[in-house]
């Protein structure tokens, strides 16, 4: 049983982290947020210790490790701005990091991050869940098998926020990287892994609540639309009261990939634990995408 200390705990992702630690047969001793609604905490690690400030919670962990009780792991589930800051404290409290997406919003950060690896012996891991799914993988044995084909991709994906999101830390793109960074980086990711690297990109339309653009990659030529507005939903989603539509088509061949989102979170700290995770390098593509995307929009 490994000891797990969480970041973020009253973030919208974070009950996918504590049900991925209870699944995997782990033991959750400490969790911050600087929010205190946290009860879904009672539901996997009742008797784990809460902090809302930063510096009581380093404390605390700290005391653990001079204590003999050190975390293993840290799970970060903060805002995007702050994961570069909380993957240093994991590593220098000799745990090692697990972040969500994004791993952090430039390339210069993966940089830094892999000096302090090597300083600190410590790994640093991100979830890049769209590679554990089956329907992604078969995908790629597929786009293998074919040879050095160009494929003809569209990829669509659409996810109604409320106008909170516009006021929150994911509306200010300094600190959640802007739409493409938010909503799409795990997106880009799967479809370098599946297609292989980018060498060329177009942004075409680029605002708070949508982006869209086309990428060339080794193997395709994609067609992306990102958007957090209902109003782009499809007439058949907004019909059955759907707030949000994937779509992944190859030659005009949809690719499904809705469902088994579940549990993908638990297959990814699996394969964390087993030494098989996403580290740093696995990262970088789609982290030198996004910003690639920034800067173009900004042009």
């Amino acid at each position: 049983m490994k000891n797990f200390a969480l970041i973020g705990a009253a973030g919208f992702i974070a009950p996918r982290h504590l049900k991925a630690i209870k699944d995997t047969g782990n033991n959750l001793v400490a969790a911050m947020d600087k929010f205190d609604s946290v009860g879904i905490i009672d539901s996997f690690f009742p008797q784990a210790d809460f902090f809302t400030e930063f510096e009581r919670f380093d404390r605390h962990i700290d005391k653990l490790r001079r204590q003999g009780h050190k975390v293993d792991y840290v799970s970060i589930c903060s805002p995007n701005y702050l994961h570069d800051s909380h993957i240093r404290f994991a590593l220098r409290q000799q745990a090692d990091a697990i972040c969500e997406k994004p791993l952090v919003l430039n390339p210069w950060n993966v940089d830094a991050l892999s000096e302090i690896e090597k300083e600190t012996g410590k790994n640093v891991y991100t979830i890049l869940q769209l590679r554990l799914h089956p329907s992604i993988i078969q995908l790629r044995n597929d786009v293998k098998s074919s040879g050095q084909k160009k494929h003809q991709v569209k990829l669509e994906y659409m996810t109604s926020r409320g106008k909170w999101y516009h006021h929150s830390w994911k509306g200010e793109e300094q600190k959640s990287g802007g739409i493409a960074t938010n909503i799409g980086v795990h997106f880009f990711d799967m479809l370098s892994w599946v297609f292989g690297r980018v060498t060329d990109l177009h942004v075409k339309t680029y605002e708070s609540d949508h982006a869209s653009g086309h990428l060339e990659l080794e193997h395709a030529s994609v067609d992306w639309f990102l958007s957090i507005n209902e109003d782009h939903l499809p007439a058949e989603a907004k019909a059955l009261g759907k707030r949000t539509h994937r779509s992944l088509t190859m030659a005009g061949q949809e690719i499904e990939f809705s469902d088994g989102f579940t549990d993908l979170h638990t297959k990814s700290y699996l394969e964390i634990l087993a030494g098989n995770g996403f580290g740093l390098e696995d990262a970088r593509p789609s982290i030198e995408l996004v910003h690639r995307i920034r800067e173009q929009k900004k042009g």
